[in-house]
């Protein structure tokens, strides 16, 4: 059986402010990873610290953006963030 079930997203989306985490975009292979700093109840986003990727590779530092809804495909932890805090 599958780890994955479906989950609030409000609820997830809060528990992310302040911490590292990346954000696909629909087009382009385009993912921002950057700090959480607010979302609303659209789901638009605010990061700060945030690196630009394109098709795997870095495109350097964008700083501090938002991130309209419709935009996005996919968000989650920046897990690579997460293990070198552990390490």
């Amino acid at each position: 059986m599958s780890d994955l079930s479906p989950i609030n997203p409000k609820p997830y989306l809060r528990e992310l402010i302040n911490k590292p985490i990346v954000v696909t975009l629909k087009f382009n292979k385009t993912q921002y990873k950057g700090e959480l700093v607010s979302t609303d109840n659209y789901f638009n986003l605010q990061l700060r610290n945030a690196e630009e990727f394109i098709s795997g590779s870095s495109k350097g530092k964008v700083g501090d953006i938002f991130i309209r809804c419709n935009n996005v495909l996919w968000i989650g932890k920046d897990l690579s963030k997460t293990e070198d805090a552990e390490n």
